[in-house]
């Protein structure tokens, strides 16, 4: 038996699973809220203790570079030590492993109806692969033709310097620039970032907050659910929240087109993570929201081509969003992989 785990800024999602069933296969599951816990370790065995797991060894995604079998996790105050959790639990063996690696694992072997397509485009066979993951924190990733198969490749490019497209996001990067110094794409896209557009734009039009939307987001200790739902609605009412969401998906179009330039991403763009999926609306053309200026939200693909020459290679890269958690796939694909017969 293996124990495979997503482990989020927000959630540790932890699952059991066995060579015999194999990945999809969870034999049990839990979520517990990370940040109610030391570290690791205590919440595994939480999990062993609710589930009666009986396990072997384990295999982890987390948000953060693992270097030499040791992360710092981006999100959590955590040091994570292969050698000291097969310890701490244990197990025989514990991985590590990025959370963009593991899900760049699972997307060759994503089903047809674990994705919605964005953008079909023409998908070149044995061509790379690219994975932009918005999520607490923004990921990325890309994958590369092996000779038998897919090669997985981690990065941290969610953390490379913002670069705005047009004046209403050099207006932004100077605002984030005022409040952070350093303005990497993460804060400008990822759930945490979402808040901090929010800000630029009510620092620009302070009239325009609804006053029942301020008081909410006063009480929030998250902010970011309220700005997302209120920016999805469809009805448009709070202006500075559908600005916001809108600004995040042409941000998002902008650097996942980056990303498959850089690597030539002809075999397809995924969008992974927990935000996509909940903005499907608004990522797809002829959205249900409209911008300031009317209209109809499409700015995803707009921006993800508006590269200049390269507008028409971009226009048939085919881009996904990912409507299951790859991340937990993965690290089972990858865990149950590195299990050892005997």
């Amino acid at each position: 038996m293996l124990i495979a785990g997503d482990i989020g800024g927000t959630n540790t999602r932890l699952a059991l699973v066995s060579p015999q069933a194999g990945p999809r296969q969870l034999l049990a599951e839990k979520i517990y809220p990370s940040g109610q816990y030391a570290g690791l370790a205590p919440i595994v065995r939480q999990f062993m203790t609710d589930t009666g797991t009986q396990a072997i060894a384990a295999c982890f995604d987390v948000a953060g570079p693992v270097i030499a079998g040791k992360a710092h996790l981006t999100n959590l105050p955590w040091t994570l030590s292969e050698t000291d959790l097969a310890r701490e639990l244990g197990l025989r063996r514990v991985s590590l492993m990025n959370d963009l690696h593991a899900i760049a694992h699972a997307v060759p072997h994503l089903a047809a109806d674990e994705t919605q397509v964005i953008n079909r485009g023409s998908t070149q066979p044995r061509a790379p692969m690219a994975i932009l993951a918005p999520g607490t924190g923004l990921g990325e990733a890309f994958l590369i033709w092996g000779g038998t198969d897919y090669i997985a490749c981690a990065s941290e490019g969610g953390h490379a310097d913002f670069a705005p497209v047009n004046q209403e996001q050099l207006d932004l990067l100077a605002f984030m620039r005022a409040r952070f110094g350093h303005v990497a794409y993460e804060r400008v896209c990822a759930g945490s970032g979402l808040p901090n557009i929010y800000d630029f734009l009510r620092a620009c039009t302070p009239s325009a907050e609804l006053p029942d939307f301020a008081a909410e987001l006063a009480r929030a200790q998250d902010r970011t659910p309220a700005i997302l739902r209120a920016g999805t609605a469809g009805t448009g009412d709070n202006r500075l929240a559908v600005d916001a969401v809108r600004i995040m998906v042409e941000i998002w179009g902008a650097e996942a087109g980056n990303l498959a330039l850089k690597v030539m991403a002809t075999g397809g763009v995924y969008l992974a993570g927990g935000m996509p999926p909940r903005v499907l609306p608004q990522l797809r053309p002829g959205g249900t929201n409209k911008d300031a200026s009317g209209d109809t939200v499409g700015g995803f693909m707009r921006a993800f081509t508006d590269k200049g020459r390269f507008e028409t290679l971009l226009r048939d890269v085919p881009v996904h969003v990912v409507t299951i958690n790859a991340a937990l796939l993965g690290a089972a694909i990858h865990g149950l992989a590195q299990l050892d017969p005997s």
